[in-house]
Parts: C-alpha cells; sequence; structure tokens
C-alpha cells in the first residue's frame, strides 16, 4: 500500500512529494494554505493535504499535529486525518489496535475538554466514528462506557467541562451514523444497538435538564444532543420526559431555539404516529404556549412566533390523521387547529413584518386530504366540523395576500418583492386546492363578496381588497373548469366597474380575464364586455406581461367569435409593436395572438391583414439586409425573422389542431385560394436568402432563419409543397458552410412531414448526409443531439427514397464507423442514447448492410477501443444484430458497451450511468 502512495503522490507544498508526508511539511502546507495570499498556492497546498490525510504516514503526523503548543488550525487537521483514516480505511486497522487507539481518543478528548472547541469536535466524530465500526460486538456498551468514563471523578478536567465534553461526543454520535459509509447489513445491527444504548443517554440528558445547578450551556448542549438522538427514531414514548422538559425550557430565552428544534425532531420522526397517546399528551402542551405567542406577535418577536408556530404545524402536519382518528379528542384537535389559523393569519405583511405564516400552508392541504380520505360518514362529520374552518381560511389567505399601501410597498427592496410574488403564488395554490373541499360556494362567497365592495356607498373601498379577491377567483379560475359556475356572467359585468388606479390591480384584472378567456368561449355576447380593458391595457409598459398574455389566451379560445373585433385588435396592436412598447417576448406572444386571430378569417382578410402587418418589418429587413454585419442590426434581424416565425406558429388555416365538435364546426371558414402563410414566405424567400448568404456563418441568425420555416412546417403540412424546392436549395448553402444543428433539425422536420423532399433535384442528398456525419464529431451536444435525430428520420427512407437509399449504400460504412467511434469514447456518455437509435435504424432498415459493415468495421486492432478484446467486440455485433424490435434493449448494449470501451466497467462511475 506504501508503494502505491509514493508512487501516485503528486508534488505539494514547497516541492516536497508524498514521500515527505512529515509534520514539518503538513504544518508548512497548511501556513501556505491559510495565509499565502496567491490562490494557486492554496490550491497546490489543499491538493497536496488531501493527499497527506489519506496516506499512511497520517497514522504518525495526526498525533503530533495534536500536541498542545500546536495552533487550533494545525490541531484541527491532526484531528480531521484521524477521522478520515478511521472512517474510511477502518479495515486497515489491526484488530489489535483496536483499544490503543480507543484509549488515546477518549486521552486527547479529555485535553480538549479545556481547549479547542472545533478540535474537541473533530476528535469527537473519530472516537464516534470508531464506536459505530466496532459496536455492537467489538465494544458491546459503547455508549455506557463513554458515560461512565466521562463521569469518573479522578479526571483533572473540571466537572463542567468533562460533562460538555460528553455531551459534544453523545451528540455527534447519532450525526455520523447517519453519515457513516458503513455497509446496510452493519447499519441495521448498529441502528438497532444504538436504540437500545439510549437508554444510558436520556436518564442522563433529563437529569441535567432538570437539575437546577446546570449551568445554560449545559442545558443548551442537552438539548442540542436529545434533537440528535431523537433522529434515530426512538420511540416517541421514551421521549416524553424529555419533551416535557424542553417545553418548559421554552420559556428561557437562551434556551428557546435549541428547545424548538428539539420538540419538532422529536415530533417529526415517521414512527411517532404510532404512539397516540403521547401525542394526546403533546396537544395540551403546544395549546398551553398560545399566551407566549401573542405576546410575542404583540411585541413583535419574529423569532419566538415563528419558534411556536414551527412546533404547533409539526404536530399538526405529521399527525393530523392519527389526531382525527381520535373522534372523541375532536375538541382538542379542533383548538390546535384554530392554533395553526392564528399563525396563518399573523399580522403583519409577508416577508417583511412576519415570515410564519408560509410555514403553515402546507398543514391545510394535508388536514384537507386527511378529512376527504375518511369514509362517508365520518367524512360527513369532519364536513360540518372544518367547512367554516376552511371558509375562515379563505378570508384569512386573501387577507394576507393583499399588498400593502403604495406607499410602504415602494419601500420594499427587490429581493422582498420577489417573495412577496412567491407567496402569493402559494396562496393562489392553496385557494385552488381549497376548491375541492368547498365547491361552487366558494366561488359564490368571493364573488358576493366583490359585489357588496364594488356596489356599496357607504365607504370607499381600498384598492388592495379587490384586487385580493379578483386574484382569488383568478387563481381558481385558473385550473377549475368554471364554465357551469352561475357567478362568472355576474363577476365579468362586475370588472368593468373596478376603479383602476395601480398597476398591481390592473395586473390582476387582466390575468382574471385570461383565466375566464375559456368562458368567454362559451358565452361569446360577453367579449364585448372586456375586451375593450385588454386592448387599452395593451397600450401600458407595465401591464406587458398580463396584457399580452390576456389577449393571446382570448385570440386562441375565442378566434371564431372575434371577426367582428379583428380589424381593431390588429390595429391596436400594430401600433404597440411599432412603438415598441413591450419587451421581445412579449412582441413573441403578441405575434402568436395575431397568428390565432387571422386563422379565424377569411383568406383575403388573412392577406389584407398580413400586408398591413408585416410590410414595414419587410421594409425594414430590406434595409438591414443592405447593411455591413455587424452586433445591433443583428439584434434587429434575430427581432424581425422571430416575429415573423412566432405569427406563422399559430397562423393556421386547416383547424386541423382545434377541438371543436358538433355545432361549433359550422363556425369554421372554408379555407379558399392558396395558404397564405405560404404566399408570404414565397414574398420573403429571396430576401431571407439574403440576409442569410450574410450571415451564414452567425449561429444565431441561421436559427432563426430555420425557426421560421420549421415552424411552417409543423403548421402548414401538405400545404408546404410549393416551397420544398427553394427550402432544399437554401438547406444545401447551409450545409456546405457548416453544419449547424438548427439547419439538421429544420432538414428532419421537413424530411418528417414530407419525404419526397429528398426527390427534390435541387437538394444534394449525398453533401447533406456527408455533412451530417461530420457533425455527429462536433463538440457541441445540441448539434451532435441533431445530427443523430436527422439520421433516424432519414434511414426508415431508404427503402421508398430512391436517393436516400443510393447515398446510404454508397456512404452508409461512413457512418457507421462515426458511430461506433463516438461509442468507442470520442462523444459524451450522456449521448449514448442517441447514438443507440442510429444503430437501432440501421439494423431495422438497412439489416444485411449493417451486418456486413459491423464486422469489418470492427475487425482492426484497437478500434473503437484499445481496452476491447475480440470476443467483446464479436459479442456485441451479435446482440446488435439480433435486436430490432426492441429500442431500449439496444440502448442497455450501447451503454454497455460504451463503459467497457472506456475502462468503466464494474467501477463506481457506472453507479450515476
Amino acid at each position: 500500500m506504501e508503494r502505491r502512495e509514493e508512487q501516485s503522490g503528486a508534488a505539494g507544498a514547497g516541492g516536497a512529494s508524498a514521500l515527505d508526508f512529515t509534520v514539518e511539511n503538513v504544518e508548512k502546507a497548511l501556513h501556505q494554505l491559510y495565509y499565502d495570499p496567491n490562490i494557486e498556492n492554496k490550491n497546490l497546498a489543499q491538493k497536496w493535504l488531501m493527499q497527506a490525510q489519506v496516506s499512511p504516514q497520517a497514522w504518525h503526523f495526526s498525533w503530533q499535529l495534536l500536541q498542545p503548543d500546536k495552533v487550533p488550525e494545525i490541531q484541527y487537521f491532526g484531528a480531521s486525518a484521524l477521522h478520515i483514516k478511521i472512517s474510511r480505511y477502518w479495515s486497515d486497522i489491526p484488530t489489535d489496535q483496536y483499544e490503543s487507539l480507543k484509549a488515546q481518543l477518549f486521552t486527547q478528548i479529555t485535553h480538549f475538554a479545556s481547549g479547542s472547541k472545533i478540535v474537541l469536535t473533530r476528535l469527537c466524530v473519530a472516537l464516534a466514528s470508531l464506536a459505530l465500526s466496532m459496536m455492537p460486538d467489538a465494544w458491546p456498551c459503547a455508549v455506557a462506557d463513554m458515560v461512565r468514563l466521562f463521569q469518573a471523578e479522578d479526571s483533572p478536567v473540571d466537572g463542567q467541562g468533562r460533562c460538555l465534553a460528553l455531551l459534544e461526543l453523545l451528540t455527534v454520535l447519532p450525526e455520523e451514523f447517519q453519515t457513516s459509509r458503513l455497509p446496510q447489513y452493519r447499519k441495521g445491527l448498529v441502528r438497532t444497538s444504538l436504540a437500545v444504548e439510549c437508554g444510558a443517554v436520556f436518564p442522563l440528558l433529563e437529569q441535567l435538564l432538570q437539575q437546577p445547578s446546570s449551568p445554560s450551556c449545559v442545558r443548551q448542549k442537552v438539548l442540542k444532543c436529545f434533537s440528535s438522538w431523537v433522529q434515530l427514531e426512538v420511540p416517541l414514548q421514551d421521549c416524553e420526559a424529555l419533551i416535557q422538559a424542553a417545553f418548559a425550557a421554552l420559556q428561557d430565552s437562551e434556551l428557546f431555539d435549541s428547545s424548538v428544534e428539539a420538540i419538532v425532531n422529536a415530533i417529526s420522526q415517521p414512527d411517532a404516529q404510532r404512539y397516540v397517546n403521547t401525542l394526546l399528551k403533546l396537544i395540551p402542551l403546544v395549546l398551553g404556549l398560545q399566551e407566549q405567542l401573542r405576546q410575542a406577535v404583540q411585541n413583535g418577536d419574529m423569532e419566538t412566533s415563528h419558534g411556536i408556530c414551527r412546533i404547533a404545524v409539526a404536530l399538526g402536519e405529521n399527525h393530523s390523521r392519527a389526531l382525527l382518528d381520535q373522534v372523541e379528542h375532536w375538541q382538542s384537535f379542533l383548538a390546535l387547529v384554530n392554533m395553526i389559523m392564528f399563525c396563518t393569519g399573523i399580522p403583519g405583511h409577508y416577508p417583511v413584518n412576519e415570515t410564519t405564516s408560509s410555514l403553515t400552508l402546507t398543514f391545510w392541504y394535508t388536514l384537507q386530504d386527511d378529512i376527504l380520505s375518511f369514509e362517508a360518514e365520518k367524512q360527513a362529520v369532519y364536513q360540518q366540523v372544518y367547512r367554516p374552518v376552511y371558509f375562515q381560511l379563505v378570508d384569512v389567505l386573501l387577507h394576507k395576500a393583499q399588498f400593502p399601501s403604495d406607499e410602504e410597498y415602494g419601500f420594499w427592496s427587490s429581493d422582498e418583492k420577489e417573495q412577496f410574488r412567491i407567496y402569493r403564488v402559494d396562496i393562489s395554490d392553496t385557494l385552488m386546492y381549497v376548491y375541492e373541499m368547498l365547491g361552487a360556494e366558494l366561488l359564490s362567497n368571493l364573488y358576493d363578496k366583490l359585489g357588496r365592495l364594488l356596489t356599496s356607498s357607504e365607504e370607499p373601498y381600498s384598492w388592495q381588497h379587490t384586487e385580493a379577491l379578483l386574484y382569488g377567483f383568478q387563481s381558481i379560475a385558473e385550473t377549475i373548469d368554471v364554465n357551469y359556475s352561475d357567478v362568472v356572467p355576474g363577476l365579468i359585468g362586475l370588472i368593468p366597474r373596478i376603479s383602476i388606479s395601480n398597476v398591481q390591480l390592473a395586473d390582476t384584472v387582466m390575468f382574471t380575464i385570461g383565466a375566464l378567456s375559456e368562458w368567454l368561449a362559451d358565452h361569446p355576447v360577453m367579449i364585448n364586455s372586456v375586451l375593450p380593458l385588454v386592448l387599452h391595457a395593451l397600450g401600458n409598459p407595465e401591464l406587458s406581461v398580463s396584457s399580452v398574455s390576456t389577449l393571446k389566451k382570448i385570440c386562441r379560445e375565442c378566434k371564431y367569435d372575434l371577426p367582428p373585433y379583428a380589424a381593431n385588435i390588429v390595429a391596436v396592436s400594430q401600433d404597440v409593436l411599432m412603438k415598441q412598447i413591450h419587451k421581445t417576448s412579449q412582441c413573441m406572444w403578441l405575434m402568436q395572438a395575431l397568428g390565432f386571430l387571422l386563422s379565424a378569417l377569411q383568406v383575403e382578410e388573412i392577406l389584407k391583414n398580413l400586408h398591413s402587418l408585416i410590410s414595414p418589418y419587410i421594409q425594414q429587413l430590406e434595409k438591414l439586409a443592405e447593411e455591413i454585419p455587424n452586433p445591433s442590426n443583428k439584434l434587429a434581424i434575430v427581432h424581425i425573422l422571430g416575429l415573423l416565425s412566432n405569427l406563422f406558429t399559430t397562423l393556421d388555416i386547416s383547424h386541423h389542431d382545434d377541438d371543436h365538435e358538433g355545432p361549433e364546426l359550422r363556425k369554421l371558414p372554408v379555407p379558399q385560394g392558396p395558404n397564405p402563410v405560404v404566399v408570404v414566405l414565397q414574398q420573403v424567400f429571396q430576401l431571407i436568402q439574403k440576409v442569410l448568404s450574410k450571415w451564414l456563418n452567425d449561429a444565431q441568425v441561421v436559427e432563426a432563419v430555420c425557426a421560421i420555416f420549421e415552424k411552417s412546417v409543423k403548421t402548414l403540412l401538405d400545404d408546404f409543397a410549393p416551397m420544398v424546392p427553394q427550402l432544399c436549395e437554401m438547406l444545401g448553402r447551409m450545409y456546405s458552410t457548416i453544419p449547424q444543428a438548427s439547419a439538421l433539425d429544420l432538414t428532419r422536420q421537413a424530411l418528417k412531414r414530407k419525404p419526397d423532399l429528398f426527390l427534390c433535384e435541387r437538394l444534394d442528398v449525398k453533401a447533406v448526409f456527408q455533412c451530417a456525419v461530420l457533425a455527429l464529431k462536433f463538440p457541441e451536444a445540441p448539434t451532435v443531439k441533431a445530427s443523430c435525430g436527422f439520421f433516424t428520420e432519414l434511414l426508415p427512407r431508404c427503402g421508398e427514397v430512391e436517393s436516400v437509399g443510393k447515398v446510404v449504400q454508397e456512404d452508409g460504412r461512413m457512418l457507421l464507423i462515426a458511430v461506433l467511434e463516438a461509442i468507442g469514447g470520442q462523444a459524451s456518455r450522456s449521448l449514448m442514447d442517441c447514438f443507440a437509435d442510429i444503430l437501432f435504424a440501421l439494423n431495422k432498415h438497412c439489416f444485411s448492410l449493417l451486418s456486413m459493415w459491423i464486422k469489418e468495421a470492427l475487425q482492426p486492432p484497437g478500434f473503437p477501443s484499445a481496452r476491447l478484446s475480440p470476443e467483446q467486440k464479436d459479442t456485441f455485433s451479435q446482440q446488435i444484430l439480433r435486436e430490432r424490435v426492441n429500442k431500449r434493449r439496444v440502448k442497455e448494449m450501447v451503454k454497455e458497451f460504451t463503459l467497457l470501451c472506456r475502462g468503466l466497467h464494474g467501477t463506481d462511475y457506472t453507479a450515476d450511468y
């Protein structure tokens, strides 16, 4: 072992080699790590020290580094090295040295009981690791021995120092167990052993916690130790006395945090639900904290209110089912639920004045799930008790969702505003979930409140209150089918009455209209009530996201009822696009909205609107095409091409994506004349080619051009036929310059939709094939994936398209060799599934050629990897040729083969693969 360490040792600190893992060199390297300003020297030192820690010499220098005259940083490294040797190289330690190692560690811990705390902790972790490796056979009563040794009166260390050292050791023992590398069978044995040994720990902890003379630092350590042990799934009834003591300790501000942690950990362990009697005893203890909670809220003491809330939620959330089962105790559980309700509605705005309410939201999901999981009779009883509670919850949540005053909100940081936005999303999700419990009555409830608020003449309403009620409606309408709700017509009628004086309120009005777009499609007579509001909002940059996304939803859902409004929608949209009010992504959404809108018009109407909509951009593009390429005109070109491709994504006059049935079909116009998208594409094709000729080497521009045609192919299907010859020529030019992922993806799409693409005389199939093979060897994963996708689409055509069959026969062997090279180690392992797809396609569609090629290709020694034997290559080729049905099996074969090629088969690397 030492020889291997010596050979692998790299030069380290100050040129010292692995042979020189001495105390002096370790100290020099540590000095370099902590104090050398040069980052490269620090990194070198760290690397060398990591080698030193695992070297055989570490057993020698570790003890010397712990000498009392060394500084804590050096002592800490010595203790860490001991822990690493014990935890990772236990099998290297002869059994006859266990006892002396144990004795040395005890001695060192005793020395450091009154010394550096960080060194003490590392030594305790080392002894804990030793104990776990020796338990239960070689050290049967490890924990009891630790307690006995540290209670010995003849120790030179004072009683408090010994007590704290023992508590530190007992605290790290379960923590070390949780992270230890013990084999699974050993883990089970040691867990059982520790569970028995807690009998030696808990009485000591109880005594120290209840003893009036125990100083605060000892009591705090006791609570941390208890917290650590309960995570070993100690039976909850065995923890009762300590949990009660921890509740009492909550009154001491110094012990508050540790007590909360201990109680929450004890209550939250999965096994706790078996001990229902203990759980029932805990409810009064939690309810007893209500006065302390109220005082904390009154005094603005966020830490205390947060901690008490954590305890109440831990009991409610983890054990609601078990406690609901105790029907005779329903009142005490309801009292706990009301306490959690108080925490949900805690005064102040999240996250500025309070951070507690968010902890409670999951509890309401859990409680509802548990109630609805009971059989009908029991469920009916609990519904009666809890429906009013959930209606109260809705009021509380909508109050918490309210924005602060404009003045106060103005002082919030951007991070606080973002946290509040996420909090409102969580509230929205909770309201949506609660709908399952409360049903249509919830919508009526919200509608009545909104109606009273908007029609009351008694007092002026705050925009915040209105916004929150609308937000509640929107939360439900976004995901629940409200088409049969009898309150939506009233709500649509109320929306125009809202006095919109604020951006947040306007945003919510927009999103609410968007959430009701499916309802509007079924009730088109109401569109005119809300559409003017949406079009007006389009002109406000602050409402960009909400207004554009709402218009897009309306245009998608209601397109067959929009022709009367089409001219107005197009005019307003054109206006805001020309004024550049919106950011790029919203401009793209707006174009998609217009695509949906135009799809429902007659062809001549579509062409007329397209002309006025696109002409300004075409003129701009013509101007840009004449300019010398530079970064600013590139952005403008990509933007215009993006607008066109987004418009073509949704402009679909064939209606093949429509879900409409029955009488709805009567609304559809019958397409007449040429497809408008094809007309536009043919008009701008020369211009796009001109742009492309100047920007062929720029991936972003090529991608933007390909996107136009790819989106069009997907939408047009057979109508794309007139474009095939020109597109073939353009693709050929792209390939001859540089094979890029976007061009390969476009070829694949065109091929998938129109196999006769390859019949086109203007397309040099051989050139495209060879470029795609070349692209398989590119370092960029997207390009390689696109190439693989291209071949999996191309190879099935080799029987039906003559030009494809010819090129596969001539150049297929070249493709196979490129695939084998990639599997052999030239490509990333993450891409192996893509290469397996090509092999599968070759085997399925070109079997006779593949069976000849694969034997020839694998013949040369060292190909595709020098690590392979002829037998392994032979096995692989036979396996592949046999599997023509199950693609998953081929993927497994390729993964196995690539590991053999890379020398990784049977190593740790395969675990993540």
